[in-house]
């Protein structure tokens, strides 16, 4: 018989997520959808079955209005119902919708703060959506609650509602000395080349 020395059990280690990611989503835009789909049937509906005796003129006019404004609100609404952030070692990336558009990635070495906002709400920035107000920067608002705010190198802010934000908060701290540390080596480097 042959005796087979054990091995120790290695202890337990917690490992580090290199990526994170979270998702925000706002079920009541699809009754916005919804009404999108429903003005584009009532264009479609308005095209195929008018008895055309009002002029072709006046007919032309609602359908492309309703089929357009139905359009608009359903691609404008979907492109919303979600978002998608994640964040890796090196860049954060928001995705909005389904096709992932519109999409916004930003170096971390561009951030120089990361910030929980407990409490945003769409009126504070004017709507649903991919928002821009000169006072307060940008932001990706898809519902009311928790979000997440970068303070940018150039002075502007991100903000973006996302679950957990706290959770990305500190993942993005957590790697931001790095970054931080890595380009003060690299302008080091750049300012005395003697050294290397």
């Amino acid at each position: 018989m042959r005796d087979h020395p054990r091995s120790e059990p290695s202890p337990p280690t917690d490992p580090v997520s290199e990526v994170w990611t979270g998702r925000a989503t706002n079920r009541g835009q699809w009754l916005l959808a919804a009404a999108g789909a429903a003005c584009v049937a009532l264009g479609v509906e308005l095209a195929v079955e008018s008895p055309w005796t009002s002029g072709v003129a006046a007919l032309l006019m609602a359908v492309i209005g309703c089929v357009a404004a139905g359009l608009l609100v359903l691609f404008g609404t979907l492109a919303f119902v979600h978002v998608e952030l994640t964040v890796d070692h090196e860049a954060l990336e928001v995705r909005c919708g389904h096709m992932g558009l519109p999409r916004r990635r930003i170096p971390l070495k561009h951030v120089v703060c990361a910030e929980f906002a407990p409490s945003v709400t769409p009126r504070q920035w004017g709507g649903w959506g991919y928002r821009w107000r000169p006072e307060k920067g940008t932001a990706v608002v898809v519902r009311r609650g928790e979000a997440l705010v970068l303070t940018l190198g150039d002075g502007r802010s991100f903000t973006v509602t996302v679950d957990d934000a706290e959770g990305a908060v500190r993942f993005i701290r957590r790697r931001l000395p790095l970054h931080h540390r890595e380009s003060r080596r690299e302008s080091r480097r750049e300012d005395h080349p003697e050294n290397l």
